[in-house]
């Protein structure tokens, strides 16, 4: 079972990533939006850790994302050293968009499973949010 749904959700998650944004992002410009929109304003280094990539690769992506006006870039007010990364109010609307396009399209495939099916799912959301957070019970 475990295989199965690894397996499962793994293909869920390329599917939804295929919903984009008609490939104005990359998959790891999108990944990198959508956790500044989740966890709020980071370090190139916290980005990079968070993402497992290197630091020149996520200097490579942050660069893209500042060129395309996604992003904005302050000094650490506890560390004038650091830069630190957050949405421009593009990037907000382009996450945001992303997410509508994505959950249009889930919703639009669930609008063809039956009633029983969708209780069925409905009541297997508290089980697989446990999955993401065990340690959330």
């Amino acid at each position: 079972m475990a295989s199965e749904l690894r397996g499962l959700v793994g293909q869920l998650a390329r599917r939804l990533r295929q919903v984009d944004n008609a490939d104005v992002l990359t998959p790891s410009q999108s990944s990198v939006l959508g956790r500044l929109r989740r966890e709020g304003p980071a370090t190139q280094a916290e980005l990079a850790a968070a993402e497992h990539v290197r630091p020149q690769s996520m200097a490579a992506i942050l660069a893209a994302l500042d060129e395309l006006g996604h992003l904005e870039r302050t000094r650490d007010p506890n560390d004038g050293r650091r830069v630190v990364v957050s949405l421009s109010d593009l990037g907000e609307k382009t996450v945001s968009g992303l997410n509508q396009h994505r959950e249009e399209w889930l919703a639009l495939a669930l609008s063809d499973f039956t009633p029983a099916e969708l209780d069925l799912v409905n009541r297997a959301l508290p089980l697989i949010r446990r999955l993401t957070n065990p340690d959330k019970k």
